[in-house]
């Protein structure tokens, strides 16, 4: 239950003065739907509004304020302005211009020879002063006024006022930073943080502040759901040995010192009394697979079952293939479920599960639908965690009479400050070592102008045996750095592998999203098998595939995507005995960023590098993908105070809970009313499905 000393901040914004249901309308489509809304929506500038003694102190295209007197009215003339005339102090004329509805009324409230002070932006105009559409002002107006978002029917100076009207309402809230914290960074309490932000320019100790609050509620929350799922009762599995013994004896080469060490944090986490719940992130290529499937076997060899949960069906076959070759010497009964087995496939499936007879059970979202129900899940690995939301992680969490252990995967390789933002309820586990046997990749950057030679090259690539990717961006990928779905996202990949085919014929597949599923596992399985030399795609490829004979991997339109995809993409070669090359083909108009991307890509292959990069270069908005429930985006927090505050964030949440006695501590009220101020309170209990 809210504190009720909280409720002001909670009431409708439409109670603030003067706030009729246009009103309100407007500041809904701003999000603004409560008093605590408007206070969180900071001005993005200021601008000068002193007043001006003499139009002769103005320059053209400034924002002036000045004191006039009316002098005449000229009414508009077919679709011309309602032009009023003025006269500043000492003289200098200048005009009014009003079009459409703004020039109603104009005449009683902007009578002839009253004194008014204007402001608006100067121009000149028929060898005059001119101010379009100006606002009426006071002659003791304040220096600065702030400037915020804005939308239709409402100005700055209005939502100024309402944040003045709302800081009133606000109540006086005990401290929750560590006193010596706050005394070391000379912060202002939160009220007075607030009141500095929509009052003063100078402002940055202020929004520090408050974007610490943020980040502290949100590493608070984080640390609630550790802390409760410590509690919670849970099996534990404890592994023999007998499969994931004669499987390590079985590989090519030994596991890297990263794999290991993981191997040994999940084994732990697994044997303990609660649920395990753990992200293993790692560089493409750096053995996560052969680590979830050992932490699949630790849960068969203990006598539960393991589930293998993948974003895609074209993923999750490629995960089922993979593990199933993995798995051939071994007594281990391995199934694939998706939402394209039905009838008697599907039941047969079904019925082995939920009688026990299935150990480990790969799949899409179609493996915790309604009617699949496991005998005993032990273990449920979730591949590329964060295309999943919060409720498709608690639907497989309920197929057990128990909370099961939780591994979660991303190749995606995510900075320090990212994973406490987003996956701050997980213990983590980094794969940051290439195994042995993956071949470095030669990247190289080409204009797109010399499509012709790269053609030729790709001839005489694939004349010795080779086989070759070639990944073409969509239509409209949106803003620059992440490209997305749209519309017509295959037009740009048919149109390229109809052009390739006319030189290299049924040589050529093609594989995109919007392309039906048994058609898409053709063109696929004609790749793996080495019956198609070139695979034309959409980033559908980005994560999964395996072909070892593919050592050439052209993307088009690079300077479209991100850091993060442009790595995930040249990860599908690589992976075989012969030289791979990465051909990045760039467009003629290049920007700055786009430039700084592929530099980056040609000078390293290190994933973790390039995350932290791509975090400098575009922010954490969408370095993790399309944004899902559950996921942590900041309001006041900017990326840069998310990367210079978060870890002592973090470092102080877990203080309070873990010495300064949790939310029952001297610090625990104050602590409530920020999680309630930030609306984690509901988050303690469903925040990532914990």
């Amino acid at each position: 239950m809210r504190p009720d000393r909280l409720n002001p901040l909670f009431a409708d914004a439409a109670s603030l003065p003067g706030v009729g249901p246009a009103g309100a309308r407007a500041l809904e489509r701003l999000g603004i739907a409560r008093v605590r809304d408007l206070l969180f929506h900071f001005p993005v500038g200021w601008r000068d509004t002193r007043v001006l003694a003499s139009l002769a102190d103005a320059r053209e295209g400034e924002r002036v304020a000045v004191p006039v007197r009316i002098a005449a009215h000229e009414p508009s003339r077919g679709r011309g302005p309602f032009r009023i005339l003025a006269d500043d102090a000492s003289g200098i004329g200048m005009v009014l211009a009003f079009f459409g509805p703004k020039a109603s009324g104009l005449a009683s409230r902007m009578p002839v020879g009253a004194d008014l002070v204007v402001a608006g932006r100067l121009e000149l105009w028929n060898g005059r002063f001119q101010i379009i559409h100006p606002e009426l002002t006071k002659p003791d107006a304040p220096a600065t006024e702030p400037i915020y978002p804005l939308t239709e029917g409402l100005t700055s100076r209005r939502l100024a006022a309402l944040a003045q009207a709302a800081l009133a309402r606000a109540p006086r809230l005990e401290e929750w930073i560590e006193p010596g914290l706050q005394a070391k960074r000379q912060w202002p309490g939160f009220g007075e943080a607030l009141a500095v932000v929509h009052g003063r320019p100078d402002s940055s100790a202020a929004r520090d502040r408050l974007a610490y609050d943020e980040l502290l509620a949100s590493q608070l929350a984080w640390g609630l759901v550790r802390a409760r799922r410590r509690r919670q009762k849970g099996v534990p599995l404890v592994g023999t040995g007998r499969l994931t013994r004669p499987l390590l004896e079985s590989l090519p080469w030994p596991l890297t010192g990263a794999q290991s060490h993981a191997i040994s944090e999940i084994a732990g986490d697994m044997a303990a009394p609660h649920a395990m719940l753990r992200l293993l992130q790692g560089d493409v290529g750096s053995g996560k697979t052969l680590v979830a499937l050992m932490a699949l076997l630790i849960a068969v060899e203990a006598g539960a079952q393991g589930a293998f949960l993948a974003p895609t069906d074209l993923l999750a076959r490629q995960h089922h293939a993979t593990l199933a070759r993995l798995l051939a010497t071994l007594p281990v009964r391995l199934a694939f479920l998706s939402g394209r087995e039905k009838g008697k496939t599907r039941e047969e499936v079904l019925g082995q599960l939920a009688a026990g007879e299935i150990d480990i059970l790969v799949g899409t979202h179609a493996i915790f639908s309604g009617a699949v129900q496991y005998r005993r899940l032990g273990l449920a690995v979730v591949d590329e965690q964060h295309r999943f939301g919060v409720a498709q992680r608690m639907m497989l969490a309920e197929k057990a009479d128990v909370p099961p252990h939780f591994l979660v995967t991303t190749a995606t390789p995510i900075p320090r400050t990212l994973a406490l933002a987003h996956f701050g309820e997980m213990e983590v586990s980094r794969l940051a070592e290439r195994p042995p046997g993956r071949q470095p990749i030669d990247t190289r950057v080409t204009a797109l102008a010399r499509l012709d030679e790269v053609v030729d090259g790709l001839a005489r690539h694939i004349a010795t045996g080779a086989q070759a990717y070639w990944v073409c961006p969509l239509l409209d990928g949106g803003s620059e750095g992440e490209v997305t779905s749209d519309p017509d996202e295959a037009a740009p990949a048919v149109a390229r592998a109809a052009m390739l085919r006319q030189r290299f014929g049924d040589r050529v597949a093609l594989v995109h999203g919007k392309l039906a599923g048994a058609a898409r596992d053709r063109e696929m399985a004609r790749f793996q098998s080495g019956e198609a030399a070139i695979l034309v795609a959409t980033t559908v490829i980005e994560v999964g595939v395996d072909v070892p004979n593919a050592s050439l991997m052209v993307i088009e339109g690079a300077e479209a995507f991100g850091l993060a995809q442009l790595h995930q993409l040249r990860g599908r070669v690589g992976r075989g005995t012969a030289r791979s090359v990465c051909l990045l083909l760039r467009g003629e108009k290049l920007s700055e960023t786009a430039r700084e991307r592929l530099k980056m890509m040609r000078q390293t292959d290190d994933g973790f590098a390039i995350a932290e990069a791509d975090l400098r270069l575009r922010g954490s908005g969408e370095l993790l993908g399309t944004r899902q429930s559950g996921d942590q985006g900041f309001t006041l927090a900017t990326p840069e105070q998310v990367e210079r505050l978060l870890a002592t964030a973090d470092a102080d949440a877990r203080l309070l809970i873990e010495r300064d006695g949790g939310l029952a501590g001297p610090r625990g009220a104050a602590a409530r009313d920020l999680l309630y101020l930030f609306e984690k309170d509901a988050a303690v209990a469903t925040l990532r499905g914990g």
